[in-house]
């Protein structure tokens, strides 16, 4: 479980160097946390994690249409993940972190 997160981890930080968000940077970090922190593990690609935290903090309260400043294309390209693992793991995560 460490390795995943550790990698999920990086791609979120390259993500964020080359679409720089502070705030949304700050709440995926800690989605991850508490990810890490749930029972469930992590399978699947680390990227596709990464993109569905990114994907449902994105589009957490409103109708999701993708994340705002990049093309849907342009972020499966980045995460090398097609659109339905992102939404996929984006419904995880929601559940992981509702409250």
């Amino acid at each position: 479980m460490r390795q995943i997160t550790q990698a999920c981890r990086r791609h979120l930080e390259r993500f964020f160097r080359s679409y720089p968000d502070s705030a949304l940077q700050e709440r995926a970090t800690k989605a991850l946390r508490f990810l890490a922190a749930g029972d469930a593990e992590l399978a699947g690609k680390p990227a596709g994690w990464a993109a569905g935290i990114i994907y449902a903090l994105a589009n957490r309260g409103r109708r999701a249409c993708g994340v705002p400043g990049i093309l849907n294309a342009e972020f499966e390209q980045f995460f090398g993940v097609s659109m339905g693992t992102v939404r996929k793991r984006a419904v995880q995560v929601l559940r992981a972190v509702e409250v």
